[in-house]
């Protein structure tokens, strides 16, 4: 079946009168909250210039855009797990997130490598698996490219995850419900220990029982994690940590469009799994992760620390696979490959991969502080990082079970075909880094940095295959990637500034006998331009962004179905253009949060049929998130939120921009009361997502050459209790 792109006017004039809107809007609300009350805000704060390796600057005087998410917005607004992360900002979306699975997310349009784009403290960790929030104090989202924070990634940006460390005595309880039968109780403990208190403990406990609104996904997940640290010296800290957890759930998967249609989604159930077959199995996502941080102050303006980190993760994969409609004798695909047949029939495919064992090792040495060169102040941080990750895995089965339909009415018997080799891999890579951030007189500041990575990768078959090959590839990569930054101080509190700098990505051909250049790796460069604004004090906190990044694309060209018939080669870029606004302040009794942004992504110098010029599937072009606090004075310790998360449509397929998901927009309401009984302070929490019960397609994911389309969760009542004691 050949479709054709319609053409769509040009978005240049839209997208110049948006950032006008912006700007105007942004100053309009600043001076608004000139008259507001001074108090601490929290919410979406701007992280310090540490999660981008920039020492302790505050945030309004870093030339980049973070996020940091601390656990009590976590709690209100009711996210568990990364994926919750899109109902908080408007630059950070869905990338395929299925209920029972790892958490996939989007950052300007860019969907994350969950290899690479994610940290832990600062040190690389792989997110291939089910994070657990439960022991972390925030959540840090570095926005853009990351080239200088890490050798290889993803464009959109770097997601940190700060974890809890002792901070003397601490007594907490929280037990949370979720609709219809989600349990969770945890218990996170800390105390200081010896003469001084120079010992520090910090015990994070959780099980759950998982009985999500989608049917047929009742599991389990447990946490067990312990911090400890040592001040053995007024300028000598050692810090500890230990964490492990375990994650059992089938997943759901993805509806599909029907024949060339998008169905409507209010005429489908959301909480039907597709995945309901009686050979189904869990999802077993198990991981433990340890480190070790050496800080040592060597003079007052001067200090050095070492940080070690080991993961390992155990994953049994399974799943009841919705893919095209094939033949089960045959294989053939005649028309419907890569959706639903229009009646809603489709081809089952069975796929286990158990025992797969992934590591992750990283090893970092680094040195800061300031020093003064004549008119010119330098704070400056040099080191080094060490990391490897090794992944293993045993045979995989993935053979067409037979056949099922979106009502759920046909059962099928598991598949019957024999299975197929995976594939090991391993990687080294060693990173050197220099990041020095220069002022130059009262105003002006200039940021610059450099790392130089050398990457090794190498791949086998667990097994030969039919002729006798591993089909194993290597290769050896040299990049350096820097960044550049100008910054002004227009008040105190208000900075400008303009920034470039480049990413990269690795990429190779499969050793795979369809491919005539097998084994062959890929070098995708990406840069970015960001120009942007920011203000923060303790009343109101906006910041203004531009940015342009450019992405390589890679991609397979030729027949591919035959031997030699296929090429993997660099397919021009993903070009996203756009504006964030960012604001959150309080006046009174009224709190206020909101973000928004527009979004031009386009695809630029693709040889594909159909493809060039074309919006990329599942970026929306505009975003919004609108959040409201409302604390009545008359009774005290009771605040009223409100949020609001509007997206525009998305494109289905990378060949049609007429086939679309449209856009939607839901309401969510909450309601916290905090009291105090017998020395024990109560925090009572009670939220209902999706108020309205809207039903709308969230993301169109075009995964594995394939359609799928994700619901708005139904409407879900929340509740919990936290204690202090």
């Amino acid at each position: 079946m050949t479709q054709h792109a319609k053409t769509r006017p040009s978005a240049g004039p839209r997208f110049a009168a948006r950032i006008a809107t912006a700007l105007a809007t942004l100053v309009a609300l600043g001076a608004a909250a000139q008259g507001a009350d001074r108090i601490t805000i929290t919410g979406r704060t701007l992280a310090p210039g540490a999660v981008a390796g920039f020492g302790d600057h505050a945030a309004a005087r870093t030339p980049l855009q973070a996020i940091s998410v601390g656990q009590g917005l976590l709690l209100d607004q009711g996210v568990d797990r990364l994926a919750g992360l899109t109902r908080l900002d408007a630059s950070i979306g869905d990338a395929y997130n299925a209920e029972g699975y790892w958490s996939m997310l989007s950052v300007r349009g860019y969907t994350l490598d969950n290899r690479f784009n994610y940290r832990r403290d600062g040190l690389p960790i792989n997110a291939e698996t089910a994070l657990a929030l439960d022991n972390k104090e925030r959540i840090e989202v570095l926005e853009g490219t990351s080239g200088i924070q890490a050798g290889t990634s993803a464009p959109g940006a770097l997601v940190n995850l700060v974890v809890k460390r002792p901070a003397g005595r601490l007594r907490h309880a929280l037990l949370q419900w979720r609709e219809p039968g989600s349990l969770l109780a945890a218990l996170d403990l800390g105390e200081r220990l010896g003469r001084d208190g120079e010992f520090g403990l910090r015990v994070n406990l959780a099980a759950e029982r998982l009985d999500p609104m989608a049917r047929d996904t009742r599991g389990r997940r447990s946490l067990a994690a312990l911090a400890l640290d040592w001040k053995a010296a007024p300028a000598t800290l050692l810090q500890f940590e230990i964490e492990r957890s375990v994650q059992r759930q089938p997943s759901v998967v993805g509806y599909s469009m029907l024949g060339d249609q998008v169905p409507a989604a209010a005429q489908l159930d959301p909480r039907h799994n597709l995945n309901a077959q009686p050979w189904r199995q869990d999802v077993v996502l198990a991981g433990s992760t340890a480190s070790l941080r050496w800080q040592q102050r060597l003079a007052p303006d001067w200090r050095f620390s070492v940080h070690a980190l080991r993961q390992q993760l155990a994953s049994d994969d399974r799943t009841a696979f919705p893919y095209g409609v094939y033949d089960a004798a045959t294989y053939a695909c005649p028309q419907w490959c890569d959706r639903f047949a229009p009646d809603g029939s489709f081809t089952y495919w069975q796929f286990v991969s158990d025992g797969e064992r992934r590591r992750s090792d990283a090893l970092q040495a680094q040195l800061a502080g300031r020093l003064a060169a004549g008119a010119l102040a330098h704070e400056i941080e040099a080191g080094v990082l060490r990391s490897g990750y090794r992944a293993r895995f045993g045979d995989q089965l993935f053979d067409i079970a037979g056949t099922g339909n979106i009502r759920g009415t046909l059962d099928t018997p598991p598949a019957s075909g024999p299975p197929d080799a995976g594939t090991d891999r391993d990687e080294h890579s060693t990173e050197w880094f220099v990041r020095d951030a220069m002022r130059l007189g009262e105003d002006w500041q200039l940021w610059a940095g450099l790392r130089h990575t050398r990457l090794e990768r190498r791949s086998v078959r667990t097994r030969p295959d039919a002729d006798g090959s591993l089909q194993a590839s290597a290769y050896t990569r040299n990049a350096t990637t820097p960044w550049l930054a100008l910054a002004l101080q227009l008040a105190p509190r208000t900075m400008l500034y303009a920034s470039w700098g480049r990413g990269l990505e690795a990429d190779v051909a499969p050793s795979l006998p369809r491919y005539a250049n097998a084994g062959a790796s890929l070098a995708l460069t990406s840069r970015q331009y960001e120009i942007g604004v920011k203000h923060g004090d303790e009343a109101v906190e906006a910041a203004l962004t531009l940015f342009d990044i450019d992405r390589g694309v890679a991609a397979d060209l030729g027949r591919c179905d035959g031997p030699a018939s296929c090429r993997r080669v660099a397919d021009g870029s993903e070009r996203h253009r756009g504006v964030e606004a960012a604001w959150q302040g309080r006046q009174g009794a009224w709190g206020w949060r909101a973000s928004a942004m527009w979004l031009e992504a386009r695809r630029r110098g693709s040889v594909q049929p159909g493809v060039e010029g074309q919006r990329p599937t599942n970026v929306p072009a505009a975003t919004l998130r609108l959040a409201g606090e409302y604390r009545p004075a008359a009774l005290p310790g009771l605040a009223l939120h409100a949020l609001w998360t509007a997206e525009s449509d998305r494109v289905v397929l990378p060949y049609d921009q007429g086939v679309r998901i449209p856009g939607w927009s839901r309401i969510d309401f909450g309601a916290q009361w905090r009291t105090e009984w017998s020395a024990t302070a109560f925090t009572w929490r009670i939220g209902v997502d999706n108020a309205l019960d809207r039903r709308a397609w969230k993301e169109s994911p075009y995964q594995f050459g394939h359609v799928y389309l994700y619901p708005l969760a139904p409407r879900t009542w929340r509740a919990s209790v936290a204690a202090a004691f």
